[in-house]
């Protein structure tokens, strides 16, 4: 199947700080282009570290307020994470300031993928990097949502055409097809049990789709056959590779 690409949906007019740019020019860019973070590179283009408006924020938090007591240093004090708060404290520059190592995706990446990074790594944008690691755009969850705009009637004629057709080499109308706000029904008998899953599967793996209801009979419950024999029984395409990995 062919998942849509990061490149498709990204920003290509990236707004980037450098090591040396000021701390207020770093603020003066987020505030002047309404986002909340933004990728430091170096002069290959090349990205070092990422920022955002947390690491302003962290830097105000950690100056000393005249009228608080002094406290004693205590242990967690001298914690790595303590240590990054402190120095972020005291940065004047982006470089000083910024989050490292970054957390990118290329451009050739999957939008799959890069929702899987970013839910994983807990972050809102991602640098998009050419095949040279250089920086060529930038995605954010909301780029990556715009998958689930797809027409039902496109989603549709992928699920026939890249499922039934190709995977499974089934007639176009063997199995009735019909999606409606991005949930795909199938609806039909097949002949083995193993089919119904795979179409079910297959189908739930296509670019903006919500969920697959499966209302699919069959005729053989294939479940308890050994690997080697449910491998020769299954058409031969697309699906082979996903039998295998049962």
């Amino acid at each position: 199947m062919r998942h849509k690409k990061v490149g498709a949906v990204m920003t290509t007019d990236v707004v980037r700080a450098e090591h040396a740019t000021p701390f207020k020019e770093v603020a003066r860019l987020l505030a002047a282009h309404r986002i909340s973070g933004l990728p430091v590179v170096d002069e290959d283009d090349k990205v070092i570290g990422v920022l955002s408006e947390t690491d302003l924020m962290m830097h105000q938090a950690t100056i000393p307020d005249p009228y608080e007591p002094k406290h004693r240093a205590m242990l967690a004090d001298w914690t790595p994470g303590a240590k990054r708060r402190t120095a972020k404290g005291r940065a004047q520059t982006a470089g000083e300031l910024m989050t490292r190592p970054p957390v990118a995706v290329h451009a050739d990446d999957t939008i799959v993928q890069a929702a899987r990074t970013m839910v994983r790594r807990h972050v809102e944008r991602l640098p998009v990097l050419d095949e040279e690691d250089r920086l060529v755009g930038i995605v954010t969850r909301r780029d990556l949502l715009q998958v689930f705009l797809r027409p039902d009637q496109e989603i549709r004629t992928e699920v026939i055409e890249e499922v039934l057709v190709r995977a499974l080499w089934l007639a176009p109308r063997s199995v009735e097809v019909s999606v409606a706000e991005g949930v795909v029904t199938l609806t039909g008998h097949m002949e083995r049990k193993s089919e119904t899953e795979i179409a079910v599967a297959m189908a739930r793996r296509i670019d903006g789709v919500v969920d697959v209801v499966g209302k699919l009979t069959f005729r053989m419950d294939d479940a308890d056959l050994r690997a080697e024999e449910l491998v020769r029984a299954a058409p031969h395409g697309v699906a082979d590779d996903w039998l295998r990995r049962r």
